[in-house]
């Protein structure tokens, strides 16, 4: 992620003294993503990933690692955080709150393959499975109404013809019912940058649960296919991927041209949120909105069928 807030080694030292990991031999800032601050941390019992929370509710954070370490025992690759010998999952460090989870292995790969996403498909309808009966799941904190405020607040902001666009696709989408389709816990977030690969196409682990919460399940496939799939015949391994775990209702594959539309809607006001209210920090990514605005038009000219 960004790096928000600068952490010192000594207070590094010292904040990971009740994990009895031994000593801290190295820290180094991540410049990627959005929302937090991520270091990888290297102590004497193996390599980690630390994460400082900017702007996450103490309860959202409690079920996000809850999520994580639940995953993680349900066999999916998933970070685990570590807890200190009070049960703690997370301590305040430089004014934030923080965790320390597992270091996966793999990297992402830029240009996925049908058998990728074939797998990550297969792997997110898992997901979904597993994630189903955990308590105490918040609503996706990125939803509708997250949409339908963000879009509010930028549009004044932006130029005509995207205000135009924006005002519209949000009228569109607040006509829109998902109360038939099946609902759950869902990822929000998995994008190529979010999921390693060891080898051709085993997949080495599922990072940044920092979106879940619960909502059709039906988004998170379409969030998968708006970054994984570029042509059809990628598209069709996914759902395929998918459908072999989970197949689809007859509503889900009515709804999937609107929601696909939401999935883009999302990301496009994500990254304008990032353009035109930024926040500050030592070193922070801004993403191009363009991508997520030509996508959005996209869809709303030729909208397809989802296949299979």
């Amino acid at each position: 992620m960004s790096v928000y807030t600068t952490v010192g080694r000594a207070e590094l030292a010292a904040w990971l003294a009740p994990l009895e990991l031994g000593a801290l031999l190295d820290h180094a800032g991540i410049a990627a993503g959005m929302q937090n601050s991520n270091y990888f941390v290297t102590t004497d019992g193996g390599r980690f990933v630390l994460t400082l929370f900017e702007a996450t509710d103490p309860a959202a954070l409690d079920f996000y690692l809850r999520l994580q370490a639940h995953l993680a025992d349900a066999g999916l690759p998933c970070p685990r955080p570590a807890v200190d010998a009070a049960g703690r999952l997370w301590r305040p460090l430089c004014g934030k709150p923080a965790a320390l989870l597992s270091c996966l292995p793999g990297q992402s790969i830029e240009t996925p393959e049908a058998e990728h996403c074939r797998v990550v498909g297969a792997t997110l309808a898992r997901l979904h499975l597993a994630a189903a009966g955990l308590s105490e799941a918040p609503a996706n904190p990125c939803g509708a109404a997250w949409r339908q405020t963000v879009g509010e607040r930028l549009l004044p902001l932006l130029p005509a013809d995207e205000a135009a666009l924006l005002a519209d696709e949000l009228a569109f989408q607040a006509g829109q019912d998902w109360s038939s389709l099946p609902q759950g816990v869902i990822h929000a977030d998995l994008f190529r940058d979010n999921v390693l690969w060891q080898d051709d196409a085993r997949l080495g682990g599922l990072l940044d649960f920092y979106f879940a919460g619960v909502d059709a399940w039906l988004f998170d496939l379409a969030v998968v296919a708006n970054d994984w799939c570029p042509d059809d015949g990628r598209l069709a391994a996914l759902v395929d991927g998918y459908t072999g775990v989970r197949p689809l209702t007859a509503d889900e594959r009515a709804a999937w041209p609107a929601v696909r539309r939401a999935a883009a809607l999302r990301f496009w006001l994500l990254r304008l949120e990032a353009r035109h209210m930024p926040r500050a920090g030592e070193v922070v990514t801004v993403k191009d909105p363009g991508d997520f605005r030509r996508l959005l038009d996209q869809f709303r000219l030729a909208p397809a069928a989802l296949p299979g």
